[in-house]
């Protein structure tokens, strides 16, 4: 009897699958009976619990109500005549409008040449550790060369500052004369 005709005539599949035979073994005694029924299986007590039980666990706790942050019901009613009035939020674009000058005025721009100085100084600092450990030469020609970049840098910007200054300077006095003569930096020289 095959498992197709076990559900055709009703009757449950079986509890054993037997795949490397094409031949069911005959069970000597059928395992379980559908029409017989079996007091042994039920359980003398039933299984509802009393309802002190019930609200004595969690189930009937409620949640405390916190309240969220409402909206300030005056702003949204003008906010809206703006936006009927005008067809725009005007109240949104001056709110804008501030916090990105409060953003420009709090965050100053930073200066390059003070960064580079202070990697110099992270990186001599670092050196300075990995000898005390003992780790020296593995980091030392790294930790060398990426000062001289930093140095290079800060060269390439110092010569830049420099040409501006001229430039300033020999704007402010007209007739191309500089406030230094040519090749001397320093007036007291």
């Amino acid at each position: 009897m095959s498992a197709s005709t076990n559900t055709q005539g009703g009757d449950t599949l079986p509890l054993q699958c037997y795949p490397t035979s094409c031949k069911e073994p005959v069970p000597a005694a059928p395992a379980f009976s559908p029409t017989v029924c079996q007091p042994s299986r039920l359980s003398a007590k039933p299984h509802l619990r009393p309802a002190k039980v019930c609200q004595a666990g969690d189930a009937y706790t409620r949640e405390k109500f916190k309240p969220q942050a409402r909206r300030d019901l005056e702003k949204e009613k003008q906010r809206l005549q703006n936006i009927l009035a005008t067809g725009k939020d005007v109240v949104e674009c001056n709110v804008k409008q501030t916090l990105v000058q409060t953003k420009e005025e709090e965050i100053p721009e930073p200066d390059r040449f003070e960064e580079l100085v202070n990697e110099v100084q992270e990186r001599k600092e670092f050196l300075a550790e990995m000898e005390a450990l003992g780790q020296g030469k593995k980091y030392r020609s790294i930790v060398l060369t990426e000062i001289s970049q930093k140095m290079r840098e800060m060269e390439i910007i110092d010569k830049k500052r420099s040409e501006e200054m001229r430039e300033i300077m020999t704007e402010d006095f007209p007739g191309g004369k500089s406030l230094f003569p040519a090749g001397k930096s320093d007036p007291l020289d």
